[in-house]
């Protein structure tokens, strides 16, 4: 059964710019007996896109794609470690840890890839390259990656449910927005517009989260090792940089390449749900409907390369175990089925997300703002 109006949290706004099939919650219940809402229910089916993908050969892997990603990603690592350690002392170094932070980002998509089982066949074995690749050189836990991500998978945009849109520097509902203090009260009244430079500051977010999630005292899988490795990478790294250049130079080229890396993995994030329907607690959706409904798709060329095919949002939800190279061919699939059956479905360029995402926030943040301020009086205190 689709939800009440009442079921989700309209804080989102029709898309600018959008290739959509939309009609709101309320309207359908009010309009479309009881009957005919089921049979649509039944004809929407996630079985009949899983099908239809199926047939077409798009769950097959694509491990040469990956292999060459990560030939092309490894060479452009050493060349700017060589090119760093033969520039030495000069500040054209910020201009190589600007790279590597694009290239730790690119990095970090295909170990995302991994941990949903796209890369290799066996199980195991993408394991094995996430944590690789996530702790031991991009320097973020991988146990602590697939067990946060898991959860917004299973309830993408679900109040209580999805560690998304838990609050963090950042409110993405209005309760939470509602009971900021303090500094954060006044960042969260101006959060849209203070988006993309907090973002620089996400890259040590993760690496500092992704260590203390380590350190608690409950059973994490693979602890000891991915400390270990996170450990070795950043000893690693801080000692060439401190060899190569002098300490002052070295603290600028760590803080531009982890403002980058955060720009890069926040950018590439957050358009995908945020601004997008959000769903009550204890609403029951089917998965295809929950899936569906609460992601954003970007279109645009070189998209699927600077969002490590992540604007395929929608196909990437329904089919997360999907090689990034097949996901283009299942959203034909899949948008064709959800206009034969007036599904939502939400497309728009990146510009457009980033607007939607900005004015989202944005209205969410007006929640923290007292409606007894006197802009005049607060002026003059």
């Amino acid at each position: 059964m689709l939800p009440t109006r009442m079921d989700w949290e309209v804080a989102a706004e029709p898309e600018r710019g959008t290739m959509t099939t939309t009609m709101t919650t309320g309207a359908l219940r009010s309009t479309i007996p009881a009957s005919e809402r089921a049979e649509r229910a039944e004809r929407a089916d996630f079985r009949v896109v899983a099908k239809a993908v199926r047939d077409a050969g798009l769950l097959e892997r694509r491990v040469g794609f990956y292999v060459g990603m990560m030939v092309v990603l490894g060479v452009a690592l050493v060349g700017l470690l060589v090119g760093s350690f033969l520039l030495g002392d000069s500040w054209f170094q910020l201009l190589i840890a600007a790279a590597l932070g694009i290239v730790f980002t690119q990095i970090s998509f295909i170990a995302h890839e991994a941990s949903h089982r796209q890369v290799l066949k066996n199980g195991p074995a993408n394991d094995r390259l996430g944590r690789i690749l996530a702790a031991g050189i991009v320097g973020i836990s991988h146990q602590w990656w697939m067990t946060k991500h898991s959860r917004h998978h299973a309830n993408p945009n679900q109040i209580g449910r999805d560690p998304d849109i838990d609050i963090d520097t950042i409110s993405f509902l209005p309760s939470d927005a509602k009971k900021a203090r303090g500094i954060q009260r006044w960042v969260t009244q101006r959060q849209g517009w203070l988006f993309f430079p907090l973002l620089t500051f996400e890259g040590a977010n993760l690496h500092v989260r992704s260590v203390m999630t380590l350190l608690e005292r409950r059973p994490v899988v693979g602890r000891w090792l991915e400390l270990g490795l996170i450990a070795t990478r950043f000893a690693v790294l801080i000692t060439f940089l401190l060899l190569v250049m002098p300490p002052l130079m070295a603290l600028a080229f760590l803080g531009v390449q982890l403002a980058v890396f955060g720009v890069g993995m926040g950018a590439s994030f957050a358009p995908n749900h945020k601004g997008m329907p959000t769903v009550g607690r204890d609403v029951k959706l089917d998965f295809f409907t929950k899936q569906v409904r609460t992601s954003r798709n970007i279109r645009g060329w070189g998209m699927s390369t600077l969002m490590g095919g992540l604007n395929y949002q929608v196909e990437h939800h329904l089919f997360p175990n999907m090689a990034r190279p097949h996901l283009k061919a299942a959203s034909e699939i899949v948008r064709a089925h959800c206009a034969e059956h007036n599904i939502p479905y939400t497309e728009t360029n990146l510009v457009g997300a980033y607007g939607s995402v900005i004015r989202y926030l944005n209205r969410v943040g007006l929640a923290a703002r007292d409606p007894f301020d006197c802009p005049m009086l607060d002026a003059r205190r």
